[in-house]
């Protein structure tokens, strides 16, 4: 699911991929649902590529909004992104993803990622694990 979900610099929000055109993307916007084209100049990148930066390894953000939807009972985070200090955005991140690396996750970071997180959540996409693509494969070579 998270492959179809992107992130275009400059541009507010999450889009959901809706069809591939001739050097361009169409795209639907989650926030108001409005399509337009994106174009290959356009810095675009899909959810299912991005990965938290921790001590050990990199984590993918599936993992992250999966452990947040954990955290949240499947509901929207209750960090009022507003009101909240730059302590609280850590503390938050820490109860999702305790060994996040302290130095390369910024509190931007950490806003946007909930910022997603609510978006996803308000529009009813919060199948977050990986599709099991493996296993189908294994099961039909039997």
């Amino acid at each position: 699911m998270l492959k179809t979900v992107l992130s275009i610099a400059g541009k507010p929000g999450l889009y959901k991929l809706i069809s591939r055109g001739k050097n361009m993307l169409i795209v639907e916007s989650l926030v108001d649902g409005k399509r337009f084209p994106a174009y290959g100049n356009e810095k675009i990148i899909s959810l299912g590529d991005i990965a938290m930066y921790t001590d050990e390894e990199d984590v993918p953000l599936r993992d992250v909004l999966a452990a947040m939807k954990k955290k949240e009972n499947g509901a929207a985070a209750t960090l009022d992104v507003k009101k909240a200090s730059a302590e609280d955005f850590r503390a938050y991140l820490a109860e999702v993803l305790p060994n996040f690396d302290r130095d390369r996750v910024h509190v931007s970071d950490i806003k946007k990622l909930i910022a997603w997180y609510n978006l996803l959540v308000a529009n009813g996409m919060t199948d977050f694990e990986e599709p099991a693509e493996e296993e189908k494969t294994e099961e039909g070579a039997e």
